[in-house]
């Protein structure tokens, strides 16, 4: 049972049940890196329909990725992840490398803030310097703005992290204080902010709604795709038809697919992440076992187990669920217009 096909789904002869997408889909979310990664994810993306892709890549990764990819990617700014100075990373460094991102067309600054980042300073949440609020932070996005991008932002992980991972709220504050701050500055500057994996909360779509009805700057992406698929599903569908029907034009596709060239060998580093696939069969599973789950999701009536392994499943409870076990994938079936809105419209609007 591979995690990203436990079903043993024929992904490339099943993405042509899918239905044409006028124009194409917009994927607004995505990691992509390597030369070889950068290939396989381009044919997944082209069997499901997607055209144009935002990539958060690393600096040093632009031009292998554009060379590979050309027109049909774009980059979105981001700081560089794993340094021995983060404060560095999130702050000067990051200011410095927005013109790089500039110069390949980057209109978008990631303004990275899941809780682990405090793991980064020994502060507790109410005074860490890596808090969104900081001058750090708001050093970083004046920067941005001065680039002309608009943001980006990853606010808060799901429930089953502040369940177990983020217990601690003194270090890494609550799922809501989370919040608190966000909407403390989205009026600080006069850019749109699309908030990343359905703002962070698709456990609670009225929290949601109250988020975007208070400020009319904000959108979401759907990326996080185990995530997305998990926590939507456990909702009525007649609820979630409504609420993507209600915030059609804010609501952007997105699936927070990981490309690298550590999928495509077998001598890759332990990380999770790498260990997702050792060949490019298996990365060519993972990236389109992502675009499979998501239009399942979002076009179809399907109910029945999903094929991706959540390992939040065994976090949680280990005694009732093993690594491999995953959640239900329920199909909401949304109509044609809010589709296409959220495969498409609504990027090339904010994005023109």
């Amino acid at each position: 049972m591979r995690p990203s096909n436990r079903l043993n789904i024929n992904y490339q002869e099943a993405a042509k049940k899918f239905s044409p997408i006028p124009g194409g889909i917009i994927d607004i979310h995505s990691h992509i890196q390597g030369a070889i990664a950068a290939k396989l994810y381009a044919s997944a993306a082209d069997h499901y329909g997607v055209n144009l892709t935002y990539s958060m890549t690393p600096v040093h990764e632009l031009e292998t990725v554009r060379q590979n990819l050309g027109e049909r990617i774009r980059f979105i700014a981001i700081p560089t992840f794993g340094t021995a100075d983060p404060i560095a990373a999130f702050g000067r460094d990051f200011i410095r490398d927005l013109a790089v991102f500039k110069s390949y067309g980057a209109r978008i600054a990631k303004i990275w803030n899941a809780p682990r980042i405090y793991d980064h300073s020994g502060e507790p949440f109410s005074s860490n310097p890596f808090r969104i609020d900081s001058p750090l932070r708001i050093d970083a996005m004046k920067a941005a703005v001065d680039h002309g991008m608009i943001f980006m932002a990853h606010i808060a992980d799901p429930d089953t992290w502040f369940a177990t991972k983020y217990r601690d709220s003194k270090k890494y504050g609550t799922k809501l204080e989370q919040y608190e701050l966000f909407e403390s500055i989205l009026g600080w500057f006069n850019t749109p902010w699309i908030a990343a994996h359905i703002g962070g909360y698709p456990e609670d779509l009225n929290f949601l709604s109250g988020l975007l009805t208070r400020n009319s700057n904000l959108y979401l992406d759907c990326s996080a795709t185990k995530w997305i698929v998990r926590e939507l599903s456990k909702h009525e569908p007649k609820q979630v038809r409504e609420f993507f029907a209600r915030w059609r034009g804010r609501l952007l596709f997105g699936s927070d697919i990981v490309a690298r060239e550590s999928h495509v060998s077998e001598a890759h580093n332990a990380s999770e992440m790498d260990a997702k696939a050792s060949n490019a069969d298996e990365a060519y599973e993972l990236y389109a076992s992502r675009y499979w789950a998501l239009r399942t999701l979002l076009e179809s009536a399907y109910h029945d187990e999903s094929p991706i392994a959540d390992p939040d499943l065994h976090m949680v409870d280990n005694e009732k669920h093993t690594p491999l076990d995953a959640p239900a994938l329920r199909g909401f079936s949304l109509d044609n217009e809010t589709l296409l809105d959220l495969y498409r419209n609504a990027a090339v609007s904010l994005l023109p």
